[in-house]
């Protein structure tokens, strides 16, 4: 894996760096003995970004999709994972870590729209430059 695909491809560069900061904030739960939503958080947080990276490399446009639609489920489970962490007392503040993970999703969700509305031909020509 080559980090220059990851800093080009905006998906692949906003869920690795949500991966980096959900890793960071995991540690922290951790360190405060919260360790079943920690790993909770931890799996689907950085599993976004996985999928997001694996359907890079898909067969067909239907696995492109599905693989997305793969990381926006993910996205929705952590999105529950930092609800819990956010309205349950003792648990360091994640804000910071929500409004990234709105980010992540919209543009999961523009991506999602755009691949189901393309035509086969207009997809695979979108991966040319002429």
């Amino acid at each position: 894996m080559k980090k220059e695909l990851i800093d080009n491809n905006p998906i692949l560069k906003l869920s690795f760096d949500f991966s980096l900061m959900i890793i960071e904030y995991t540690e922290v739960l951790e360190q405060n003995k919260k360790f079943v939503i920690s790993n909770q958080l931890l799996k689907s947080g950085t599993s976004i970004g996985a999928n997001a990276m694996e359907a890079q490399n898909a067969e067909s446009k239907a696995d492109f999709i599905h693989k997305m639609k793969i990381a926006a489920k993910e996205a929705e489970e952590a999105q529950y994972w930092l609800l819990l962490c956010a309205f349950s007392q003792n648990y360091p503040n994640c804000q910071h870590l929500i409004l990234k993970l709105e980010e992540v999703a919209k543009v999961l969700s523009a991506i999602l729209s755009s691949a189901k509305k393309k035509s086969p031909i207009s997809y695979l020509l979108s991966f040319f430059i002429f």
